[in-house]
């Protein structure tokens, strides 16, 4: 079954045997759109700058420049992650950075200058080109809010894109919220760079954040608001459900978070209200119940590294490979390695591929799609 927006409202308290239920189909759903097996990204993760600015109510990635803990890397290091994670097997390079700090910080401004670069984009256009150029990494850039000049000039060097829509909610915005001061976190600026990206067709990951002040109506809206820029423009490759963790230090430190049942709730609801051609995932760092997200209609665990830590939640460290495909295995289902790019956009890649990434990464795939090399388990 597929939901309506308002059979989805109302399971806002669903639990005990409805919740089982619920999650049954969802699974089925799964099940039909993609067989037996899940799927990960074995990825290095690069911090291209943690200076970013905005300030959410629950980061402890950003740093300031007073703090003394504020970065650019250079190429050389970039390159440093990069080797080493070929080493292990490695397949993507996530790009994961602050947005357009060169916009609030002068310390961001002179240490862009020192590199060669006015804009945080412009240097992060060319340090990948430097891992397609020097490494057979595939680049999955998360640079938050972009214009579409900024997409079109990000393509060729990214396999794929993304960027985590989080909540349409403006109230987010408010004093006192989770999004209070980060002008980077209005929706409607996240929408419209989900839009470009699908205007130019790149392949995108996108999700909601869920726990952090949000209604259950607004969780429901925002993935609706994914679902049709999916179905407009056919570009959504996955879609991440990311239960909030509380972090010492942060202005949500003492933030209750969601409970495993409203994690299995959101997920399978999300399953039934998403286009069954949109990947379902869940961060198997941030909850310990694997058998339980794979109950509730996932089909993927994302990126997970054997190097680099999670630098969005470092208190929360990546699961061996091996964990997952018992965990896998004990629900009947198989672990297999994909790329980061999602099968059936690799099936149109002269429509989603610039011609600098496809024929680079046509000998990384096997005819399903999916990884040539599987990597074992860790």
């Amino acid at each position: 079954m597929m939901l309506s927006r308002q059979e989805a409202l109302a399971l806002a308290n669903v639990t005990g045997p409805d919740l089982h239920a619920l999650c049954e189909s969802a699974a089925q759903v799964r099940d039909i759109c993609y067989g037996q097996q899940l799927t990960y990204s074995r990825k290095v993760f690069i911090p291209l700058t943690n200076m970013c600015r905005d300030s959410c109510g629950y980061c402890t990635f950003v740093k300031t420049p007073e703090s003394g803990q504020a970065w650019y890397l250079t190429p050389d290091e970039v390159m440093d992650i990069v080797q080493r994670g070929e080493q292990l097997g490695c397949k993507e390079a996530l790009f994961s950075l602050g947005e357009k700090p060169e916009l609030k910080y002068s310390y961001a401004r002179d240490r862009l200058q020192t590199l060669g670069y006015s804009s945080t984009v412009d240097y992060l256009h060319d340090v990948a080109a430097q891992v397609i150029d020097q490494s057979y990494l595939l680049p999955h850039i998360n640079a938050g809010t972009l214009d579409k000049d900024d997409v079109r000039r990000l393509k060729p060097v990214a396999a794929s894109m993304g960027m985590m829509l989080e909540n349409i909610s403006r109230r987010l915005l408010r004093k006192g919220m989770a999004h209070h001061a980060c002008p980077d976190k209005v929706p409607q600026a996240r929408l419209k760079t989900i839009e470009y990206a699908g205007q130019l067709d790149v392949p995108f990951t996108t999700g909601i954040l869920i726990g952090i002040g949000e209604s259950w109506e607004e969780r429901i809206e925002s993935l609706l608001a994914i679902n049709e820029m999916h179905l407009y423009y056919g570009h959504v490759q996955e879609v991440i459900v990311q239960n909030f963790r509380a972090k010492a230090g942060t202005a949500m430190a003492d933030h209750t978070e969601p409970d495993l049942d409203d994690m299995r709730r959101t997920l399978a609801v999300a399953r039934l209200l998403l286009h069954p051609s949109i990947s379902l995932q869940a961060p198997p760092n941030l909850e310990q119940h694997y058998g339980a997200y794979v109950s509730a209609g996932i089909n993927d665990w994302g990126g997970i590294s054997p190097l680099t830590i999670d630098h969005i939640n470092p208190e929360r460290a990546w699961p061996q490979i091996s964990s997952l495909q018992q965990a896998c295995q004990g629900k009947g289902y198989q672990l297999r390695e994909r790329l980061t790019v999602y099968p059936r956009y690799l099936q149109q890649s002269e429509r989603y591929l610039d011609d600098s990434i496809s024929p680079f990464i046509s000998g990384m795939a096997a005819s399903n799609g999916l990884a040539a090399q599987q990597c074992l388990p860790d």
